[in-house]
């Protein structure tokens, strides 16, 4: 019978890897090779093998133990370990700052590449990232005050109302189940490519920054008819403790309706939560009065007829018989 077993080093920015098989109780050494660290870097686009890891060395066992992985990205913050079929010197275009990761391969001269935190520009917002020339939607890692050295990873939308907007929530397809627990709302939950939630903690987090100025808060919606329209409300904050719902003044112009204002002040709840009638017989989530005039984070329907108040619902603009195709939450700083 054979066992395989992979023994690794790590040294500064150095990991040496050596694999060995043993076959009926002879010693095979199959691969051997010293590796390289280049900090605050990753290869793109030359991924075979994405996985989730504890650290950089189990990284590099993964990477050590095929003979297909030429080098690999690993980044601190998500524990995700990319293994790639090229290197950074077969592919230099590629080879771009990826605040968090670490790349590895067999070079010696790529920690010449290193980039410390302070050559990176550390944008904390999609505001920012917008005004220093980021001008496509998509996930970008930002780093408000109270985050640490990994930063949030965050949906931008840098395309509706001029962009710069940090996106909460998202309905689009009903792939993802909203009705949860206090704790998963609390942390957030989904995939920030569809559905998802950004968590309480982090809605409080960033709207107690006094240093970001104040926040704007927009809801985008669409019906099975594909009609849009929008609400915005200034002064939006999330206070601590049962993250009530600040909210200022309702955008007179915004075309859905204001089935927010309503909700001013009130606690989140959800279906395991102090206050959870209207969340557990509704099913969803929300900052809840009597019980809602909106609820978008109710059952997903696929369809837009549903009975009285069942489904994603924006009273103002559809009434409490129509569940919505899409909608979603965002916020963007106003600057004092």
């Amino acid at each position: 019978m054979a066992k395989l077993y992979a023994s690794f080093k790590v040294v500064n920015l150095m990991v040496f890897l050596e694999v060995v098989i043993f076959v009926n109780g002879h010693e095979f050494h199959t691969r051997q090779q010293l590796m390289y660290a280049a900090e605050n870097r990753a290869l793109q686009g030359s991924a075979y093998a994405t996985k989730t890891v504890r650290s950089r060395a189990i990284c590099g066992v993964k990477c050590g133990m095929d003979e297909r992985c030429k080098s690999f990205n690993f980044n601190d913050c998500s524990k995700i370990c990319e293994l790639n079929i090229a290197t950074r010197r077969d592919h230099p275009e590629d080879f771009n700052a990826t605040q968090g990761s670490v790349y590895f391969d067999a070079d010696e001269d790529t920690p010449l590449y290193s980039l410390t935190d302070s050559s990176l520009n550390r944008y904390r917002s999609c505001k920012m990232l917008l005004d220093a020339g980021y001008r496509s939607s998509g996930i970008y890692t930002i780093y408000p005050e109270g985050f640490g050295s990994c930063g949030l990873r965050v949906y931008c939308d840098m395309e509706t109302d001029g962009g710069g907007w940090i996106v909460f929530q998202r309905r689009q397809d009903g792939s993802v189940d909203f009705y949860r627990n206090w704790t998963e709302y609390q942390s957030g939950f989904g995939d920030l490519s569809g559905e998802f939630w950004l968590g309480n903690d982090n809605l409080l987090t960033l709207t107690s920054d006094d240093s970001q100025g104040t926040w704007e808060l927009r809801v985008d919606l669409e019906d099975w008819e594909n009609n849009t329209a929008w609400a915005k409300h200034s002064d939006f904050q999330i206070s601590p403790g049962e993250y009530n719902l600040n909210i200022g003044r309702y955008d007179a112009n915004s075309t859905a309706g204001d089935s927010l204002g309503n909700h001013r002040g009130r606690p989140f709840s959800t279906k395991d939560s102090g206050s959870s009638y209207c969340a557990q017989y509704f099913t969803g989530a929300w900052w809840f009065k009597h019980c809602f005039l909106s609820h978008l984070n109710g059952p997903y329907h696929p369809f837009g007829r549903v009975q009285h108040s069942i489904g994603v619902q924006w009273e103002t603009w559809k009434g409490y018989y129509y569940s919505l195709k899409t909608c979603s939450m965002k916020m963007r700083e106003l600057r004092p």
